[in-house]
């Protein structure tokens, strides 16, 4: 059972996005705010496995929420649903730990796949906002890697580049003929070498440093 918690400072869109993820058996929405200290306190008391955040709140924005989380340590992850797809929004909320970034006119169609796969720690984004992620990724010259990859092992390099361009952690087990479990031991060491805080972090540095390509919408695990 996947635990989320909803903060928006729209009660109807709360209710709208309450309604769609109790029709999923394996979600439970455990609390519900309207500000960032809602969400602080919420994650803080409840540690739901996937938080969705507004962008625009009352009293804090949800860039400045999401650092602080990710400042705590806490496992909650930060899954971003906005009307908003700015590129300084957007590369703003990834590099600082979201995991996902769902645009609201979509949310209908998508959300309760992008908690899913929040949960488990892979990278949703609506196609939009992952054509900017491309976009930019293309228009980036590809920087020299040596110093990024220097603290990587050569199989952390392999595993880091299929990251990169989007494959799950089963799918990269599959590719790299080795266990679930091993892909997953190898994430964590990368995430500590490259002090990373998530799944999206660690793919947007591999990108800007020439490795893969820009994460996909749907890399989901089976």
């Amino acid at each position: 059972m996947t635990t989320i918690v909803i903060v928006d400072d729209h009660p109807i869109v709360r209710a709208g996005m309450r309604a769609i993820l109790d029709a999923a058996a394996d979600i439970n929405v455990v609390g519900e705010g309207a500000n960032g200290a809602d969400a602080l306190r919420l994650v803080d008391e409840l540690r739901p496995d996937v938080l969705a955040l507004d962008v625009q709140l009352p009293d804090q924005n949800g860039l400045d929420v999401t650092r602080q989380l990710r400042a705590k340590g806490v496992a909650t992850a930060v899954l971003i649903l906005t009307v908003h797809d700015d590129p300084q929004t957007i590369f703003g909320l990834l590099e600082c730990g979201a995991v996902g970034y769902v645009l609201k006119d979509e949310a209908l169609e998508t959300l309760i796949n992008a908690v899913r796969a929040a949960a488990r720690g892979e990278t949703w984004l609506s196609p939009a906002v992952a054509s900017q992620v491309v976009r930019r990724a293309v228009a980036s010259p590809a920087s020299d890697s040596s110093e990024i990859l220097s603290a990587l092992t050569p199989r952390e390099v392999e595993v880091l580049r299929l990251l990169a361009r989007g494959l799950n952690n089963t799918a990269i087990a599959r590719a790299l003929v080795v266990t679930k479990r091993t892909v997953q031991n190898h994430i964590s060491n990368i995430y500590g070498k490259l002090e990373a805080t998530s799944r999206t972090e660690a793919a947007l540095l591999a990108i800007r440093h020439g490795l893969g390509s820009a994460p996909a919408e749907h890399a989901h695990e089976p």
